[in-house]
């Protein structure tokens, strides 16, 4: 853009978990206003490398890096090597996770600490990784993508609300933690969102128009309008607010 209203051109983005879904739209309006990306992704290295060449056709830098975010040496390496390409790392937003439960019963031992260890401590390590940069620069935006489920509970996904719940106590953490040193941390809550995560749900047209019923705006959201409110708060509009968790969710949760 000519006019970099928001403070993005020239700036340094890593999204985590960017290959598809929220972190992609993310990703894609990074790039629309003059940010590099590093495009995180675990699995599917052919839809990351669709990413970053569509943002590189709108004209933006980008490059996709592998890394399983629940282990300190792949978020480690991510944060390096995002270093090592772009220079330095203004914004992170975390974005990695997976969605999966049971009855608290049910769920296996194996399962929980996935979840735990995907959602959570995958939060944490590229966090950890990329603070002490964040640092040397006196500048850094953290936006931590949590859920609606981390803040009212959410039957037969304890884990998955456990996890989420942790990660908005870590962001008022880190917050108070970081603030002195010019890196601002924020959550971003979403509600439902027509992603890949959620397409069993909704293809149920049942229990779609019940989920429906709980929305007072009467819609689900698409990961462009979770997308937009994640990158306001790394933008230059966004510069007094640390410590808080943003709802994006049609109304269906509200909370202060």
């Amino acid at each position: 853009m000519s006019n970099d209203i928001l403070g993005l051109a020239g700036k340094v983005a890593l999204v985590t978990g960017a290959s598809r879904g929220i972190g992609k739209a993310v990703a894609e309006i990074f790039a629309e206003h003059g940010a590099a990306v590093a495009v995180n992704y675990i699995h599917d290295a052919g839809s990351a490398a669709n990413v970053v060449a569509s943002l590189q056709r709108r004209g933006g830098k980008a490059i996709a890096i592998q890394a399983d975010v629940s282990k300190v040496a792949d978020a480690e390496r991510l944060v390096k090597e995002t270093v090592e390409q772009f220079g330095r790392i203004d914004f992170l937003v975390c974005n990695a996770g997976i969605w999966q439960g049971d009855a608290v019963e049910s769920i296996s031992e194996e399962l929980w600490d996935k979840t735990i260890e995907i959602n959570l401590k995958g939060t944490w390590t590229v966090c950890r990784a990329a603070v002490p940069f964040m640092k040397q620069q006196k500048f850094g935006r953290i936006v931590i993508v949590s859920s609606t489920a981390g803040q009212r509970g959410e039957a037969n996904v304890s884990n998955y609300a456990a996890s989420k719940g942790g990660q908005i106590s870590f962001t008022k953490s880190l917050a108070s933690e970081l603030a002195h040193a010019g890196i601002n941390v924020n959550s971003v809550a979403p509600g439902w969102v027509e992603t890949e995560m959620n397409d069993g749900v909704f293809d149920d047209k049942i229990r779609l128009d019940s989920i429906l019923k709980t929305i007072p705006l009467t819609k689900i959201g698409s990961p462009e309008e979770i997308a937009g409110p994640i990158v306001f708060l790394c933008s230059s509009w966004a510069t007094y607010i640390t410590g808080e968790v943003l709802n994006v969710n049609g109304g269906s949760v509200l909370c202060g």
